[in-house]
């Protein structure tokens, strides 16, 4: 199936590597649970949404940095085979950005992140195209973002995540922000913001313009694997769905089904149809 037209899609933010233990529950403080599995694989909320992006759209281009070592060069070549540009990703002597994550058999994650180059990110002799879409986060530091929106002039969407507390010229600057529900409740000041995109696990997603409801969609059923790279996924594919002109109903409801899609799969940068395979299964928008 061809992919339909998008525009280009950027990516700003951080890239992991995931160390990934599995076990029937989560710890609480100061216990230890045994029993697990332990897997290794690419990950960051930057390169997650940039390697579904690609997948969704054909392409995409990636902006970050990594280590100078072994576990780098693995990250760089996985995001290439997904099909994502990796010319801007900078090498830095700072051993490449980790994610410890546990996970339990119901897909509930925690999550301790070590920044590692990823706090090494700069925009030296990176261009920015007009007609590109500018996708960030907040893995990577708020002065980085903040120099990308002031020098990119085209679409600006923003994953405010992990939550804090946010700049009103920034704000102001995004088309679009997305965030789950407890960052959402974290941070008022969104209430300002021009169009948000508030996911609520499976009971799916809505967009919120000034504050105000605009349009909801309901979850999807999905065979909970691994809730790790789902947001991310959601984040591209929302993104996407709405620079393609689809409604807002619409969109959500095919960000939503890319998420379902993606919680079935074991990888933080799962294997994704082209969106015009999501498109067509959840069909047009419903009436309001």
């Amino acid at each position: 199936m061809k992919h339909s037209t998008h525009q280009p899609l950027t990516v700003l933010g951080s890239i992991n590597l995931d160390l990934i233990a599995t076990t029937e529950r989560l710890p609480v403080a100061g216990e230890t649970i045994g029993g697990g599995t332990l897997s290794r694989q690419p990950g960051g909320k930057g390169a997650n949404q940039a390697a579904a992006a690609a997948r969704l759209a054909g392409s995409a281009r990636m902006i970050g940095a990594v280590g100078n070592d072994d576990s780098g060069r693995l990250l760089l070549e996985a995001l290439a085979a997904a099909g994502v540009d990796v010319i801007d990703v900078a090498r830095r002597d700072t051993e490449t950005g980790t994610a410890l994550i546990v996970v339990d058999r119901e897909g509930e994650n925690q999550i301790a992140v070590c920044p590692g180059a990823n706090s090494e990110v700069v925009l030296d002799g990176v261009d920015f195209a007009g007609d590109e879409i500018l996708l960030c986060q907040l893995e990577v530091g708020l002065d980085i973002v903040l120099e990308a929106a002031g020098r990119h002039a085209g679409y600006f969407a923003l994953n405010a995540a992990p939550a804090q507390p946010l700049p009103l010229e920034l704000i102001q600057r995004c088309d679009l922000v997305i965030v789950n529900e407890t960052e959402y409740a974290l941070m008022p000041e969104l209430a300002d913001a021009r169009l948000v995109a508030v996911t609520y696990g499976k009971d799916g997603a809505a967009l919120y313009e000034r504050g105000n409801l605009v349009a909801r969609a309901p979850g999807r059923r999905a065979n909970v694997v691994n809730t790790i790279g789902a947001g991310d996924a959601f984040c591209a594919a929302v993104v996407l769905a709405l620079r393609d002109g689809l409604p807002y109903e619409q969109a959500l409801a095919v960000a939503n089904a890319v998420g379902a899609d993606a919680v079935g799969q074991q990888s933080s940068q799962p294997e994704l149809a082209p969106l015009m395979s999501y498109i067509e299964t959840v069909g047009p928008a419903l009436p309001a």
